[in-house]
């Protein structure tokens, strides 16, 4: 038996050329390769949290507070930033701050691959005259997001409504400022993506909603919910979106921020928890 095994192997290896049978082993090993970079990169994220945003929306004072304790007097960067930040004794992310400035604010997709995170910082007290520019920046990150391949997973995305300390409640001054923040964020944002939306299912370009000279035809604005619908957050299709409110004060001390507990960033932090 064991003859024959070897007679049958010899017989089979002179019919099959060297060149092609090396040929076809190396195929197989690098097909094995890569499916199995892809199972692990398809179950894995990286570990970095990147800050966008438009300029002067407080993502630098956001990093500051993170790595520093407290918010340093900042100035509007032209470079990214990072930096290794303890979140607990047994958790740490790298966090990435982008430069909002229209032209290198794209920067941010040379870091998605590390990206277990994204914090869209929103300043909540401007919003309602800038949001149209705010939506449009949005609008390309969501894109971004929603154009990754399937081997890549996702982020996860939180709307921060930014400077919440600053908005002024009016005659709302029973609610708590963070809420009204995020209402007024996500009320503005939803209003101006449903535009950049319609005009897309119109056949038209977006120019004028908010980019400098832009005309995009960007899609990624589906929703789950009736058709014909306004954009809603909860309903888009491209997963789920997080809101937060947050305030770095720059003028506060460490020691005060100690004796009060709260560094302005305790809902960033609570979810940073839940998905580390």
């Amino acid at each position: 038996m064991i003859t024959g095994l070897v007679l049958v192997t010899t017989t089979d290896a002179m019919d099959v050329p060297p060149v092609v049978l090396l040929s076809f082993i190396a195929a197989v090993l690098f097909v094995a390769i890569y499916l199995a970079f892809s199972r692990q990169r398809s179950g894995s994220r990286g570990n970095a949290l990147l800050l966008i945003g438009p300029p002067d929306a407080g993502k630098t004072a956001i990093l500051s507070q993170l790595v520093y304790g407290q918010a340093l007097q900042t100035h509007t960067s032209l470079q990214t930033n990072s930096s290794l930040v303890n979140l607990s004794p047994q958790k740490s992310i790298r966090v990435v701050d982008v430069p909002g400035h229209p032209r290198i604010r794209d920067q941010f997709r040379e870091h998605l691959d590390d990206a277990k995170a994204i914090a869209f910082v929103v300043d909540a007290s401007t919003v309602s005259r800038n949001g149209a520019v705010v939506a449009e920046h949005l609008h390309n990150i969501l894109h971004a997001l929603s154009s990754l391949p399937p081997s890549q997973a996702t982020p996860s995305l939180i709307i921060l409504a930014h400077k919440y300390d600053l908005l002024n409640t009016g005659n709302q001054a029973n609610t708590a400022s963070d809420v009204l923040a995020v209402n007024r964020v996500k009320s503005v944002l939803e209003r101006e993506l449903q535009k950049r939306r319609a005009s897309q299912k119109g056949g038209v370009g977006v120019e004028g909603l908010g980019g400098e000279d832009e005309k995009s035809d960007m899609g990624s604005l589906d929703c789950a919910g009736p058709s014909g619908g306004s954009f809603k957050f909860s309903d888009w299709e491209g997963g789920e979106i997080s809101f937060g409110g947050t305030s770095a004060k720059a003028t506060q001390a460490s020691d005060d921020l100690e004796k009060s507990g709260d560094d302005g960033l305790v809902s960033l932090r609570e979810w940073l928890d839940t998905i580390i």
